[in-house]
Parts: structure tokens; sequence; C-alpha cells
């Protein structure tokens, strides 16, 4: 099975490189190519196995969605010569995720199940079911980590801890507001409900830039519309377009990524099925079914592709 794992490019005029859990990043001053692999990672921990196509499905379902906010809030790119390639401004990242909520799934529900009813400084109503609409969208932030877990953080500690300044904090709640609003118009377009989703933010020459991936099902939860009233009313679990079902598989193996826990099996068959998933959102949230290329040449691909954009 061709996935690409890593990469190891040497480019003229590069003047550095990154490795990320999921992406390896080439610079060039002040900008950047960032290449989508396919390794996968779930509670923070890269997975040892990587997954055929689940880059290209992720850098290309966040092209179009980069497209479709740009007039919204300005964003990174300047150019996407590679399914698997982004190339764009190289930004100082703000060191908190901007998490948005409007249902009551995932980490919220295991935490309200848990009893408590303040997250990440925002109160929560008493009465509420998992996968409950909540009252408005909520901003639930988590600190960026580099290494190990992303936690929690309120807006009050951001502040207090100077990890972002007020006025630039605004401006990221804007725009993780207008980007939630345009990313629910457009899974209602598709038959989805956005659920929750993850914004990055960096600044470049002064001015505040959307970074990294958007509305991908890595970043994002979705719900499937149709059936989703009756579902609830029944109480059953909602169906879902997103990585949950990869955290659901490691879950009912005995891994959430805690001390001592081993990483399960991934077998060939694993590692097939989380490939066909990855493309079965694509088509899902694209409309489209995914380009085939060719395996053979991926990383000659994807390192003349920077080359040419690069010139």
């Amino acid at each position: 099975m061709n996935a690409i794992r890593e990469t190891h490019f040497s480019f003229p005029g590069q003047t550095g490189f990154y490795r990320g859990k999921v992406r390896d990043v080439y610079y060039f001053g002040d900008r950047m190519a960032m290449v989508a692999t396919d390794r996968i990672s779930a509670f923070d921990v890269i997975l040892p196995r990587a997954i055929p196509d689940k880059g290209r499905v992720l850098n290309q379902i966040a092209a179009i969605n980069l497209r479709a906010t740009a007039a919204l809030v300005p964003n990174w790119v300047t150019a996407s010569p590679d399914p698997n390639v982004t190339i764009g401004f190289r930004c100082e990242t703000y060191p908190v995720e901007m998490v948005i909520r409007g249902y009551l799934a995932g980490h919220a529900w295991r935490e309200y199940k848990a009893g408590k009813r303040m997250l990440c400084g925002v109160a929560l109503p008493e009465g509420l079911k998992e996968n409950d609409p909540l009252p408005q969208p909520i901003i639930t932030p988590t600190t960026k980590a580099h290494v190990g877990h992303d936690e929690d953080i309120s807006r009050e500690e951001i502040l207090k801890r100077k990890l972002v300044p007020e006025a630039d904090y605004t401006v990221l709640e804007t725009y993780a507001r207008t980007l939630f609003a345009k990313g629910t118009e457009l899974a209602r377009q598709r038959g989805l409900i956005l659920v929750d989703t993850k914004y990055e933010f960096g600044r470049h020459n002064g001015t505040i830039y959307l970074i990294d991936e958007v509305h991908t099902p890595d970043s994002s939860r979705y719900f499937y519309a149709d059936g989703y009233d009756e579902r609830q009313r029944k109480g059953e679990p909602q169906k879902q377009l997103s990585k949950e079902f990869v955290r659901q598989w490691l879950i009912e193996n005995g891994f959430q990524g805690k001390e001592g826990q081993q990483v399960p099996e991934m077998t060939d068959a694993i590692v097939h099925s989380i490939s066909d998933r990855y493309r079965e959102l694509y088509t899902q949230l694209t409309g489209e079914t995914l380009p085939p290329v060719n395996y053979d040449a991926l990383l000659e691909r994807i390192e003349q592709a920077i080359v040419k954009s690069l010139k």
C-alpha cells in the first residue's frame, strides 16, 4: 500500500524544516510549503501506520473550504500546486486553537456526562443529552501543544497568561464565529450538520490569517442532517462524518492515548478500511469522486510541484 509516511526533500533556497503530527513543512524565508502526509494521529498520538490517500483527501477538502471562506477571513494560502501540497505565508502562530461547538458531542459531551457544567469558562445548561444542539455556538479554546496533549483553556486564562493580546483574541473570536456560520451553511448544502470544528490563526506582516486546514473531517465533526431529529428523539447514536470512527476503534481496543496504553495492531484490513472511509468522506463533502493518481511516483510528483511553484 503506497502511503506517504515522511518526506525528506532538500530544495534550493530552503531555510528550514518542521515535521508536525501529520504534515511536513518546508520553509523559504517568509513562505512555506506544507506537505499533507498520510500519517494519522488520534488522542494526540501519531499512529504507527500511514493511511493511503488520507493526506490528499484532507488537503483538497481544506483547499475547497479555504477558497470558499477567503472573502470572509484572510487565509495564508498563495498556491495549491499539488493534491498534497499547500504553499503560503509563514505566519507566527498563536499558541491556542479556537474550538467552536454548536452541539454537545465528543469531548464536550464526555465532560458534561462526567458532571461538569463549565467548559473553558463557558457555562452549559442542565438537561442536555448527547448530540443536542447548544443554545448558541460556544468557543472552547485549547492550548496548542507541540508535545503531548492539547488542554482546555478559558478566554480569561488566555488573557491572564498573555498567550494572545486581548485585541487580537477578540479578532480570533469574531473570525471563528464567522467561519463557523459559513461552514454551517456549506455543510447544509451537502446534507450535513457542522457539529464542531477548530480553527488556527497566525500573523504575517501585521495581518491575522486563518492557517492550517479548515472544515476537514480531521478538524471537524459532522452529522448527517437526514434523520438527525428522529435519532435524537429515540436516543440513538447520530450518523457521523468525522475522524471519530478512528477514535472509537482505538477506544474499543483499549487505547485513549493514556500513559502505559499500547496502540492496537493496525492490520492491512484496518488500514484499508480507514483509507476507504477517507475517500468516502471526500465524496460526501465535495460531491465528487477522488480522482486516481499514479502511486508509483507520489514523492517525485510532490517534489516537482513545489520546485515549479517556488520558481
